[in-house]
Protein backbone atom coordinates (compact mmCIF):
# COMPACT_ATOMS: atom_id res chain seq x y z
CA UNK A 1 0.00 0.00 0.00
CA UNK A 2 1.26 3.21 -1.03
CA UNK A 3 0.56 6.36 0.85
CA UNK A 4 0.84 9.78 -1.00
CA UNK A 5 1.58 13.25 0.32
CA UNK A 6 -0.77 15.60 -0.72
CA UNK A 7 0.66 19.07 -1.29
CA UNK A 8 -2.27 21.31 0.98
CA UNK A 9 -0.95 24.61 -0.54
CA UNK A 10 -2.20 23.19 -4.12
CA UNK A 11 -5.61 22.81 -2.96
CA UNK A 12 -6.32 25.99 -1.56
CA UNK A 13 -5.54 28.08 -3.99
CA UNK A 14 -8.55 29.60 -7.12
CA UNK A 15 -8.58 31.77 -9.78
CA UNK A 16 -9.05 35.47 -9.17
CA UNK A 17 -11.77 35.75 -11.53
CA UNK A 18 -13.61 32.57 -10.04
CA UNK A 19 -13.09 34.23 -6.68
CA UNK A 20 -14.73 37.64 -6.90
CA UNK A 21 -17.86 36.36 -8.78
CA UNK A 22 -17.85 33.95 -6.00
CA UNK A 23 -17.81 35.92 -3.30
CA UNK A 24 -20.17 38.21 -5.11
CA UNK A 25 -17.80 41.44 -6.51
CA UNK A 26 -19.08 41.06 -9.41
CA UNK A 27 -22.40 39.77 -10.98
CA UNK A 28 -21.13 37.26 -13.76
CA UNK A 29 -17.14 35.63 -13.94
CA UNK A 30 -17.33 37.66 -17.06
CA UNK A 31 -17.55 41.14 -15.34
CA UNK A 32 -14.47 39.52 -13.03
CA UNK A 33 -12.61 38.37 -16.23
CA UNK A 34 -12.98 41.90 -18.00
CA UNK A 35 -12.14 44.00 -14.73
CA UNK A 36 -9.10 41.62 -14.67
CA UNK A 37 -8.12 42.49 -18.17
CA UNK A 38 -8.66 46.19 -17.79
CA UNK A 39 -6.39 46.80 -14.86
CA UNK A 40 -8.63 46.79 -12.16
CA UNK A 41 -7.67 44.29 -9.96
CA UNK A 42 -4.52 43.43 -8.23
CA UNK A 43 -3.43 41.11 -6.00
CA UNK A 44 -0.96 41.76 -2.87
CA UNK A 45 -0.32 45.14 -5.06
CA UNK A 46 0.64 43.67 -8.38
CA UNK A 47 -2.22 43.49 -11.04
CA UNK A 48 -3.81 40.97 -11.51
CA UNK A 49 -4.69 38.59 -14.55
CA UNK A 50 -7.81 36.64 -14.57
CA UNK A 51 -5.78 33.09 -13.79
CA UNK A 52 -4.14 34.78 -11.32
CA UNK A 53 -4.46 32.30 -8.28
CA UNK A 54 -5.09 33.15 -4.93
CA UNK A 55 -4.82 31.70 -1.33
CA UNK A 56 -5.59 32.54 1.98
CA UNK A 57 -3.80 35.54 3.48
CA UNK A 58 -4.03 37.47 -0.13
CA UNK A 59 -4.90 40.92 -0.12
CA UNK A 60 -7.12 41.70 -3.05
CA UNK A 61 -7.84 45.39 -4.08
CA UNK A 62 -10.96 45.91 -6.65
CA UNK A 63 -11.47 48.87 -8.21
CA UNK A 64 -14.99 49.62 -9.16
CA UNK A 65 -16.53 52.86 -10.13
CA UNK A 66 -15.03 55.65 -8.18
CA UNK A 67 -14.58 53.17 -5.24
CA UNK A 68 -11.68 50.68 -4.25
CA UNK A 69 -12.65 48.00 -2.64
CA UNK A 70 -10.38 45.71 -0.29
CA UNK A 71 -10.48 42.20 0.80
CA UNK A 72 -8.24 39.68 2.69
CA UNK A 73 -8.94 35.87 1.10
CA UNK A 74 -9.86 33.86 3.93
CA UNK A 75 -10.45 30.77 2.16
CA UNK A 76 -10.89 29.87 -1.90
CA UNK A 77 -14.14 29.62 -3.22
CA UNK A 78 -14.47 27.92 -6.49
CA UNK A 79 -18.45 28.21 -6.56
CA UNK A 80 -20.95 31.70 -6.08
CA UNK A 81 -21.89 31.47 -2.44
CA UNK A 82 -25.17 33.21 -0.93
CA UNK A 83 -24.31 36.35 0.77
CA UNK A 84 -24.82 35.45 4.00
CA UNK A 85 -21.32 32.84 3.59
CA UNK A 86 -19.28 35.51 2.32
CA UNK A 87 -17.57 36.60 5.73
CA UNK A 88 -16.43 32.88 5.82
CA UNK A 89 -14.31 33.27 2.77
CA UNK A 90 -13.46 37.15 2.12
CA UNK A 91 -12.90 39.57 5.11
CA UNK A 92 -13.51 42.89 3.97
CA UNK A 93 -10.93 45.50 4.40
CA UNK A 94 -12.58 48.30 2.64
CA UNK A 95 -11.63 52.05 4.61
CA UNK A 96 -14.92 54.00 5.80
CA UNK A 97 -13.65 56.65 3.67
CA UNK A 98 -14.02 54.75 0.12
CA UNK A 99 -17.27 53.72 1.34
CA UNK A 100 -18.72 57.44 2.02
CA UNK A 101 -17.29 57.68 -1.90
CA UNK A 102 -20.80 56.04 -2.55
CA UNK A 103 -23.06 58.60 -0.34
CA UNK A 104 -21.35 61.21 -1.94
CA UNK A 105 -24.21 64.27 -3.21
CA UNK A 106 -24.69 64.27 -6.36
CA UNK A 107 -24.68 68.43 -7.65
CA UNK A 108 -26.99 68.88 -9.86
CA UNK A 109 -28.92 72.00 -11.59
CA UNK A 110 -30.81 72.95 -14.61
CA UNK A 111 -30.71 76.43 -16.45
CA UNK A 112 -34.01 77.45 -17.96
CA UNK A 113 -34.17 78.93 -20.98
CA UNK A 114 -37.17 80.19 -22.39
CA UNK A 115 -38.28 77.80 -25.66
CA UNK A 116 -37.48 79.68 -28.98
CA UNK A 117 -34.90 81.28 -27.90
CA UNK A 118 -32.26 79.83 -30.30
CA UNK A 119 -28.65 78.86 -29.85
CA UNK A 120 -27.20 80.32 -26.15
CA UNK A 121 -24.86 83.33 -27.50
CA UNK A 122 -21.25 83.79 -26.75
CA UNK A 123 -22.26 86.10 -23.82
CA UNK A 124 -24.76 83.19 -22.68
CA UNK A 125 -22.36 80.33 -22.84
CA UNK A 126 -19.62 82.68 -20.86
CA UNK A 127 -21.61 82.95 -18.14
CA UNK A 128 -22.56 79.55 -18.04
CA UNK A 129 -19.03 78.66 -18.17
CA UNK A 130 -18.37 80.64 -15.09
CA UNK A 131 -21.53 79.49 -13.27
CA UNK A 132 -19.93 75.74 -13.87
CA UNK A 133 -16.76 76.99 -12.54
CA UNK A 134 -18.41 78.20 -9.17
CA UNK A 135 -19.29 74.46 -8.59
Amino acid sequence: MTIYAIDSEMDVQTRIDKYLWAIRVFKTRSEATDACKGGRVKVNGESAKPSKTVKPGDVVTVRKNVVTYTYRVLQPAEKRMGAGLVPDYAEDLTPRSELDKLKAPVETFFVRRDRGSGRPTKKDRRELDELMDLL
